[in-house]
């Protein structure tokens, strides 16, 4: 009489070790969870993170660009000459330029009462109203600078709680450069301008009246149409000066989140690396458990064997079992991966992004996995002949 072994039938046998041996079968899905979440987890952060940093480049503009001071043939420090900042404005693709200068001379501290020593690494600068609209910028609280000689500063993000002004009133001062200013307001963060957050601003009258400002600005910045940066950042040392335009250093501040976005990207792939290797240790520990599995159940072989069973309904058995084992570690696996992106990515105020990839990629490569793994176990438990496996059990 021919064997069968009914779809149905299938899974109940195919699940009667795990259901015999639950701890042991737990441990050994908890090897591909572990793998699989790790994968899931991986691509889920860097795609959260990818997008958070994306993000931000979309809302802070690539069109960016600075222009600062450099170096002099003898090695010291250059000077950008006064008329930089008007000639890089008469550029064509230059929509906006905001001329500033570190006053090196000057410091400031939270009242005259603190040692000149500690300055706390804040700087001054002298700036324009233009600064706020080329950064597009905003204020926390208080308004900007008006054109004038008036004592007044705006304190940069950084600057600001390091004096531990948080709120303003009219009565709000800072000891700067050896006079009192009042203080007019502070600035959000500037994330492609880090060196304003821990600055104070004044007007140029203000720094030429009370600071001996010379009119030579050390950092310029401007905003070209989107399409031309490339162009405009080629031209402009020569605008910013004819004479010695090698003394002059050009640099685009959204490159530096390109750059942190590549590394992410560059972190994912290791991290994928120690993910795989987690999971080909799961798919070992399955392969190591059915075939020890196979070894305690020869009876069992012999008798299905000696009843009728043929090599291909053993060798389904078997290899059923290792794809529910998989199957369950890797559903626990995209689960727990897609938990911990869930929590990181609301943890640092990103945007939860999980890719599908992850999710079915992970659950394929389970799959995959126990098939792998309990591809040998079946075969090798296929051909036990029932005369030997009975007769060793």
């Amino acid at each position: 009489m021919k064997s069968t072994l009914r779809v149905a039938d299938l899974l109940p046998a195919g699940t009667l070790g795990l259901r015999s041996r639950r701890l042991r079968a737990a441990l050994s899905g908890l090897g591909i969870a572990i793998g699989i979440a790790s994968m899931v987890a991986v691509l889920g952060v860097t795609r959260s993170s990818e997008s958070r940093l994306l993000a931000q480049i979309d809302r802070l503009g690539t069109n960016l660009l600075t222009v600062v001071n450099g170096q002099s043939l003898n090695g010291a420090e250059a000077e950008l000459p006064a008329t930089a900042s008007p000639m890089i404005g008469r550029m064509p693709d230059v929509l906006h330029v905001a001329p500033t200068a570190q006053l090196a001379a000057a410091s400031v501290y939270r009242s005259d009462r603190i040692p000149a020593g500690q300055t706390g690494g804040l700087a001054v600068r002298a700036c324009d109203p233009s600064l706020l609209a080329t950064l597009d910028g905003s204020l926390r609280s208080g308004r900007f600078l008006s054109a004038g000689p008036y004592p007044a500063t705006v304190l940069g993000y950084d600057a600001a709680r390091t004096m531990g002004i948080v709120h303003l009133d009219p009565g709000t001062r800072v000891w700067l450069g050896g006079h009192w200013f009042a203080v007019a307001g502070i600035l959000d963060p500037f994330p492609l301008a880090p060196e304003i957050d821990r600055s104070a601003l004044i007007t140029f009258p203000a720094a030429a009246r009370l600071l001996h400002y010379d009119g030579h600005p050390s950092r310029i910045y401007l905003r070209a149409a989107e399409n031309r940066v490339v162009q405009v950042s080629g031209l402009l040392a020569a605008t910013a000066d004819p004479a010695a335009p090698y003394q002059v250093g050009v640099s685009r501040p959204s490159d530096t989140l390109t750059a942190r976005v590549a590394v992410v990207q560059s972190s994912a792939s290791l991290f994928l690396g120690l993910g795989a290797v987690a999971l080909l240790v799961g798919v070992i520990g399955i392969a190591n458990v059915m075939v020890i599995s196979v070894l305690e159940r020869r009876s069992e072989i012999g008798l299905r064997r000696a009843l009728g069973a043929a090599r291909v309904h053993v060798a389904a058995q078997f290899l059923t079992e290792s794809l529910v084992l998989s199957v369950l570690g890797g559903v626990f696996g995209v689960a727990l991966g897609a938990a911990v992106t869930a929590s990181m990515a609301y943890d640092r105020g990103w945007d939860v992004q999980i890719p599908a990839v992850a999710v079915w990629g992970g659950f394929g490569v389970a799959v995959l996995a126990g098939m792998l793994a309990g591809l040998y176990p079946a075969l090798r438990a296929a051909r036990l002949s029932p005369t030997d496996a009975l007769r060793t059990a």
